[in-house]
């Protein structure tokens, strides 16, 4: 989306990590969950108030704490990108890094955290983009299309990311 938008993509997570100097794994080992969530408020504050135009992408506990859900909601255009506890199982069951699915069933942690986080997704999201399994570019192309029904960006100025080889 960046790419097609020609805007400069941050990860909030990857910001994290550069502060304080470790995966958040280590960190959340180290210092606790509390302490993971003061730094990324922090951070997502400072992306949301610098007035940059750019694709920020947030860590999936990012809308937990209010100021966090304020500050996405009042400063940019969010879009909650839905996905089942099912599908998020199958895409995320060999991964490592996040600390709170490295537990003994995290099909049922991903049904409690869906149950927890999807009415906040909700209340802090301008569009809501049903999943499933299209391609990443069919994925694009469906924000832009919301950005374009918006007037958000012009259509004439964007590549289709279904269109375009670097997708």
């Amino acid at each position: 989306l960046a790419r097609h938008l020609g805007l400069r993509l941050v990860d909030s997570d990857h910001e994290i990590e550069r502060r304080i100097g470790m995966p958040i794994r280590s960190w959340f080992e180290t210092q606790g969950e509390a302490a993971f969530r003061d730094v990324e408020q922090q951070v997502i504050d400072e992306l949301a108030r610098s007035g940059e135009d750019i694709v920020l992408a947030t860590g999936g506990g990012a809308v937990l704490r209010p100021a966090n859900r304020d500050a996405l909601r009042k400063g940019s255009h969010v879009f909650y990108l839905r996905s089942t506890p099912e599908e998020l199982h199958r895409r995320l069951r060999h991964d490592t890094h996040r600390p709170l699915l490295q537990v003994a069933d995290p099909l049922r942690k991903l049904r409690e955290l869906y149950r927890e986080r999807d009415p906040l997704y909700r209340q802090v999201a301008h569009y809501v983009i049903e999943t499933g399994r299209p391609s990443v570019p069919a994925l694009v192309n469906m924000v832009l299309m919301q950005l374009e029904l918006a007037g958000l960006v012009d259509p004439q100025r964007v590549p289709s990311p279904i269109d375009s080889r670097s997708g």
